[in-house]
């Protein structure tokens, strides 16, 4: 397993190198001045000069690269050009805001998902599968900005149980913010339930048709047993994947669910970074999401190898 683990570091550390470099090439290809962006369009020729000299932006790609990359692992993520405050504490803070939202959205996405697909596995063909199929479906299809106004309309208008806006402080903690991050999780629950519920089903409908099921079944085991303990360590393997990926979405891709409830999450900052051609500030979120990304999988590779010792034996 040991040796396993450090090949999956081993990639994981040159999927972060070679992405940072795309971040970089990508995020200067962008189109439109920074010097301009910032001193305005009356700006003279001279004070542009100037400021790109002041921000590096004079110098050769490979060196404004390899300057970037060492002040970002060395924790100098540099001032906001449209702020003009630091980059570190704010992307950390966002950061902070996001994996709450993410938090509570996996504690009610998975459990709720990963049981409707196994209930529809083992039902294949009956109402309870069709049920299951057709509503994650029918959900899915929605518009998230749809869902969410829908739910505000809902639980915020009607019943007056939960507040249309998820503003918070900076500073607060999960549970002073949970009445705020209850609709916005809810809303990105339902855009995952389709996917991992159909998952899930698939894994199950397929491991049932194996000959070891039925092998464990004339043994006498009781179903429960063969459920539990070979169906679904087999069945979970892809559903695991996919949560994985989820979970990098949920740091930085809820950009319109964060917009519908004003959340102040790592998806807004992004936006923010763009709309404002802030190339520090949005070089760090993204690849603060890679690296959200790239740890998630590895979690995912490492109970993948667990739950499968052909994996990591390979």
């Amino acid at each position: 397993m040991s040796r396993y683990l450090i090949r999956r570091l081993g990639f994981l550390l040159l999927t972060v190198l070679l992405t940072s470099l795309i971040i970089f090439l990508v995020t200067q290809w962008l189109p439109g001045d920074v010097a301009r962006v910032i001193l305005g369009r009356e700006a003279s020729e001279a004070a542009l000069q100037n400021l790109r000299a002041e921000l590096g932006l004079d110098r050769p790609l490979l060196m404004q690269y390899v300057a970037w990359l060492g002040h970002f692992v060395s924790g100098d993520w540099g001032t906001s050009f449209s702020t003009n405050q630091p980059i570190l504490p704010l992307v950390l803070e966002r950061l902070g805001n996001s994996l709450m939202l993410a938090t509570l959205t996996l504690l009610f996405a998975v459990p709720v998902s990963v049981a409707l697909g196994v209930l529809a596995g083992l039902n294949e063909g009956k109402p309870a599968d069709n049920i299951i199929s057709i509503g994650s479906l029918a959900v899915v299809g929605l518009p998230e900005f749809v869902t969410g106004l829908v739910l505000i309309q809902i639980f915020a208008f009607y019943f007056k149980l939960l507040p249309a806006n998820s503003s918070i402080a900076p500073d607060t903690t999960f549970f002073e913010a949970l009445p705020q991050l209850i609709l916005p999780a809810f809303t990105a629950t339902l855009v995952l339930l389709a996917y991992v519920a159909r998952l899930t089903r698939a894994g199950v409908v397929e491991e049932l048709k194996q000959a070891y099921v039925r092998t464990a079944t004339l043994k006498g085991l009781p179903r429960r047993t063969v459920i539990v303990k070979h169906v679904l360590r087999n069945a979970l393997l892809p559903t695991i994947t996919v949560i994985a990926i989820s979970v990098g979405w949920l740091i930085s891709g809820l950009i319109v669910i964060e917009n519908v409830f004003n959340y102040p999450g790592l998806g807004r900052l992004m936006t923010f970074a763009i709309d404002r051609r802030d190339l520090p500030l949005l070089q760090a979120v993204t690849l603060v999401t890679v690296l959200g990304f790239s740890l998630a999988n590895l979690a995912a590779d490492l109970l993948y190898a667990y739950l499968n010792p052909r994996i990591r034996l390979g």
